[in-house]
């Protein structure tokens, strides 16, 4: 069973023996697992996580002795941009945020493709709660690093962006050969309900976006990024 690792933005340095006062919900999520003082935990910093010891422990507040740092990562070899587009029920990012961290992506972008229903306010609305999403599963999936969440951006950004790998989903594709994974940046994206516009995929093409076949079906667009995340991860791992 892995530790219980938490997420801290105390600031100074980092050294054995420092105490650590952590969040009332972390303190409150401990007790409600029973965790006892001395009990091994893992606090992830700017830095890089820690191994830490638990200290103390009431209902609502926990703190924590650091003993070492560790030195492990499991980011993934490469940069990996979801250019994710706005949807309609917005309750779709909640569906993707988790899995796709879990599975490594390193920045998300809000895209507003044709057929988003773009709010600003209602998607600032939701920015927090996705911030916190993004946490939790940062925290659960043991990662090193949380990922970005970058302001809503109009689809033409995409035209512009110079990574060298760049790849586009589209239901369109099949029968066509995926690009092959290279060592480098990668962003993707797909589009929201509905699908991309004829205009958008020619000129995604255009501008140096290479096409991926996720199969011969058509995936709806919850599934579409976590189904090609998993692909990638599966490359990466060879």
């Amino acid at each position: 069973m892995s530790l219980p690792r938490f997420i801290t933005d105390i600031e100074g340095p980092c050294f054995e023996g420092r105490l650590i006062l952590l969040k009332p919900e972390q303190a409150r999520h401990l007790h409600a697992l029973r965790i006892k003082p001395g009990s091994a935990l893992e606090l992830l910093f700017d830095g890089g996580p820690w191994r830490a010891d638990l200290a103390g422990i009431t209902k609502g507040e926990a703190s924590a002795r650091l003993v070492r740092p560790l030195h492990e990562s499991r980011e993934a070899a490469i940069p990996l941009h979801a250019c994710l587009p706005i949807t309609s029920h917005l309750a779709t990012w909640e569906d993707w945020l988790p899995p796709l961290v879990e599975l490594g992506v390193t920045h998300f972008h809000p895209i507003i493709y044709s057929r988003s229903e773009f709010d600003l306010r209602r998607t600032q609305a939701k920015a927090e709660r996705w911030v916190r999403l993004i946490a939790a599963a940062v925290e659960q999936s043991h990662r090193n690093l949380i990922p970005a969440l970058l302001p809503p951006q109009p689809f033409e950004s995409l035209l512009a962006w110079e990574l060298p790998q760049r790849w586009v989903a589209y239901e369109a594709a099949v029968g066509t050969v995926n690009p092959q994974l290279a060592a480098a940046p990668l962003a993707f994206t797909c589009g929201p309900e509905g699908g991309i516009t004829d205009d958008e995929f020619r000129a995604l093409r255009s501008s140096g976006w290479q096409t991926v076949c996720l199969g011969s079906s058509i995936l709806r667009a919850v599934t579409t990024p976590i189904a090609l995340m998993g692909a990638i991860q599966y490359q990466l791992n060879r």
